[in-house]
């Protein structure tokens, strides 16, 4: 079924914002594909049987995130019930190191997979890898997310399960290419007005990630 993504404002990257008209601007999707860009109203015009789902702020493309492999591999991701003991956010350097010393299989695949679901509420679709032939259930957990995995250049610094982190708030070098009829619909939402509160705000802001097509996450 096609559906219609729309927002006030879409940043495609690489090409001219859309803004135009009452209803802003949208992206139609077409299973895994872009079926077009524009302003809302074209696009429904264009294909009135489509679903839409009308999103608050800022669509942009998914984001690529450049610490994937120590977010997942040096890090833990406590479990919400735990939180009242290690906090909510991921745990890294000594602590990390204390705790997995006595981590059993079963405990580090949970701390993957919510980390993996945390990248996506990010606005996260792309992971740099490499991920290793040596780590199976990485790669089965990355496979089951729908995550793309891309070849890059590992960022620096503290693990940040903000994309935004490392290039400090630059969409352009953080999505993880741009948006095109005939690409797959890899898509984020942000609840902001424009970039530039999007630069300060990051990428928690996320109200909805597609991936391939799929809405994979919705804060609303």
């Amino acid at each position: 079924m096609l559906t219609i993504h729309a927002a006030p404002l879409v940043l495609p990257v690489g090409a001219a914002a859309v803004a135009e008209g009452i209803g802003g601007g949208a992206v139609a999707v077409d299973g895994d594909r872009i079926a077009a860009i524009g302003p809302y109203e074209d696009v429904v015009a264009a294909h009135p049987a489509a679903r839409v789902r009308r999103w608050p702020g800022l669509l942009t493309p998914g984001l690529r995130q450049d610490r994937a492999r120590e977010l997942l591999t040096r890090c833990y991701h406590p479990d919400p019930r735990e939180a009242d003991e290690l906090g909510e956010l991921p745990l890294w350097g000594e602590e990390f190191d204390r705790l997995a010393a006595t981590m059993d299989t079963a405990r580090w695949a949970g701390s993957v997979r919510r980390g993996l679901q945390r990248m996506l509420r990010q606005g996260t679709t792309h992971v740099v890898g490499p991920f290793g032939a040596d780590e199976p259930a990485l790669r089965t957990a990355l496979s089951r997310s729908g995550l793309v995995q891309v070849q890059g250049r590992p960022g620096s610094g503290p693990p940040d399960l903000d994309p935004f982190g490392v290039s400090g708030g630059d969409l352009a070098a953080t999505a993880h290419g741009p948006l095109t009829v005939g690409g797959r619909a890899d898509l984020a939402v942000f609840d902001v007005a424009d970039e530039a509160a999007l630069r300060v705000g990051g990428a928690r802001l996320c109200v909805a990630t597609v991936l391939a097509g799929r809405l994979v996450h919705r804060a609303r």
